[in-house]
């Protein structure tokens, strides 16, 4: 028997992006029940309790919405979703204001008070917001608080969403969610249904965000068939600490040590990225100075453990340690000391630029499903500054929060089909229910996790071709396949392989979909780089991939530009200067 209940607003997640929503939408009205499904605990899973850097808004002269716009419009390669980005820019220094004065955050500040805002790559000014370099612990605490103060908020923990439940006209109405802790499925009953459960590129040998993460909004997406774009733009941050033989490689050192003077340096002592981004140097963007890395490591000027050195030790001990702490404590964990030496660090995988469709207010194409933050597309194009992804979940998650709030007024909740939602079960535990030895088991569904990683970060990863694009196809055709076949031992309550099946299938799921948007795009744009097309061409163009039966069908058009030109960016570019 298959639990149910009934709410008006559903969040899948519980990030800055789930939980600003679900605060707005509460507040919005107090009669309305808000339920918000994660798959950890709350305000202890997801990515953005991960932020160490900061978040942008313009707050003061100089800087100007306009400048924070063709900087992200720049950095994205200008196939942005232009209004998405003004939203951005000019919701942010609204939503800093929120975050302190309604929701308890406190960010540095100067000595007179004002806040401190630091420099970060990619960026014509200082604007980048932060509470030293643990700036996402300070919001999500804060957020979390408020989220238990208010009684029309209650939080589904350990749970994750498998299924989005459409009504018979095709319209939002919930999700079935597996209680991880007891293996039983409860169908919730929503009038409007978020999607905020974060991308998350854990598909890929080596990365930096939270390993509960397996793309699971983006699959559920693309199964109900919500248009998703911009699928190839996989953000790999350049400074991954390297700790050969641990878990720990991968995670990050953030974007503010390069800001603030930080040097990058080869195997051979060289600061490399004169070679590469003379102009710019370290504050170059991420997918620039991550491929250089790339490449230095690629063509043996690495260090022995594949990686190059950062090192900040000039900037002095105090200066390090006073604005790194989090840093400097999680180098020294490991033997390593950031305040006085260099540290290994190369490439990891780290964001998604790709995602849902959405519009400004974050309807999809269903009627009554929204989606904000990293389950999107279209605000960050080719590439993420450092710093507006914080920015994007708490803006994009407030105005998701209010505009369901008005959405679900006289609505009545959609009622989907049993015979969906049993299907749906059966699915999810097809695993369970197959043969085979217990240990067989488990190394069947581990090696397709290892296989998984290693092609797409060989074949789709940094740098990529054609025929190493089709090769990846071939053999994620292949895992997806072998996941069909793959039984798991053990029941249903606290089974932690079956929870890496679900996730491993959702992995395959949005892998199959970069692969494919990758081969789709023939030049080099941000993130995406081919090999055999490195130019970029003149006209700037969307990728876009949807499911219509059982095909996935990959189309492209014209960027749209409805704020600003390419021309508007390199006049922009040549009158201010980098870190100002």
């Amino acid at each position: 028997m298959i639990e149910r209940i009934a709410t008006d607003v559903l969040v899948l997640g519980a990030g800055g992006a789930g939980l600003c929503a679900a605060l707005h939408a509460a507040d919005a009205s107090p009669r309305l029940d808000v339920t918000v499904v994660v798959k950890g605990l709350l305000g202890r899973a997801g990515c953005t309790r991960m932020v160490q850097g900061g978040y942008n808004a313009v707050l003061t002269e100089p800087d100007s919405l306009e400048a924070h716009l063709l900087d992200t419009l720049k950095g994205g390669g200008w196939i942005n979703d232009q209004e998405l980005a003004w939203t951005l820019v000019t919701e942010s220094p609204k939503r800093v204001l929120e975050l302190e004065s309604r929701y308890g955050c406190a960010f540095d500040r100067h000595a007179d008070g004002r806040i401190h805002q630091k420099p970060f790559a990619g960026q014509t000014h200082d604007r980048t917001i932060h509470k030293g370099d643990l700036t996402g612990i300070e919001i999500m605490n804060r957020l979390t608080e408020q989220a238990h103060a208010r009684d029309n908020i209650r939080a589904l923990e350990e749970c994750r969403a498998v299924e989005l439940l459409l009504d018979a006209e095709g319209r939002a109405a919930g999700a079935l969610v597996l209680d991880m802790r007891t293996g039983r499925f409860v169908a919730v009953h929503a009038r409007a249904t978020l999607l905020a459960m974060g991308g998350g590129p854990t598909m890929y040998r080596v990365f930096a965000c939270s390993a509960d993460k397996s793309s699971d909004g983006l699959a559920l997406a693309w199964a109900a068939g919500v248009p998703l774009r911009d699928m190839e733009m996989i953000q790999f941050h350049p400074t991954g600490l390297v700790i050969p033989g641990s878990l720990m490689t991968g995670a990050l050192l953030e974007e503010g040590l390069r800001g603030a003077g930080g040097q990058l340096r080869n195997g051979l002592g060289e600061r490399y990225m004169e070679r590469y981004d003379p102009a710019r140097m370290e504050r170059s963007t991420r997918d620039l100075v991550s491929r250089a890395s790339f490449m230095e490591i690629q063509a043996g000027r690495g260090t022995p453990n594949g990686a190059v050195w950062i090192d900040v030790s000039h900037l002095g001990v105090d200066v390090v340690e006073r604005n790194f702490r989090g840093m400097v404590k999680r180098c020294r964990d490991f033997g390593r000391d950031l305040a006085r030496a260099p540290v290994e660090v190369a490439p990891t995988a780290h964001f998604m630029m790709g995602g849902v469709v959405i519009d400004p207010e974050c309807r999809t194409a269903i009627e009554g499903l929204f989606a904000a933050g990293e389950d999107t597309g279209g605000v960050h194009g080719a590439n993420r500054l450092g710093g507006n992804g914080v920015g994007e979940s708490t803006v994009f998650g407030g105005i998701a929060g209010d505009v369901m709030a008005t959405f679900v007024q006289g609505r009545t909740r959609g009622a989907p089909g049993d015979a969906a939602i049993d299907a749906a079960v059966r699915r999810c535990t097809a695993p369970l229910e197959r043969s085979g030895s217990a240990n067989g088991r488990a190394a069947d569904l581990y090696r397709v996790q290892r296989e998984l990683r290693d092609v797409m970060w060989e074949k789709a990863g940094l740098v990529r071709d054609g025929a190493g694009l089709r090769e990846a196809q071939s053999a994620l055709d292949g895992l997806a396949a072998d996941l069909e076949r793959v039984a798991v031992p053990g029941g249903p309550a606290f089974n932690l392989a079956w929870q890496d099946w679900l996730n491993l299938t959702n992995q395959v799921t949005v892998s199959r979909l970069i692969a494919a948007s990758a081969l789709a795009r023939t030049e080099s744009r941000g993130a995406h780089y081919r090999s055999d097309h490195p130019e970029t061409v003149a006209e700037p163009y969307v990728v876009s991939v949807q499911r219509r039966g059982t095909e996935t069908v990959v189309t492209t058009r014209p960027a749209r530009f409805t704020r600003a030109t390419p021309a508007d960016g390199i006049r922009a570019s040549a009158f201010v200067e980098i870190g100002d």
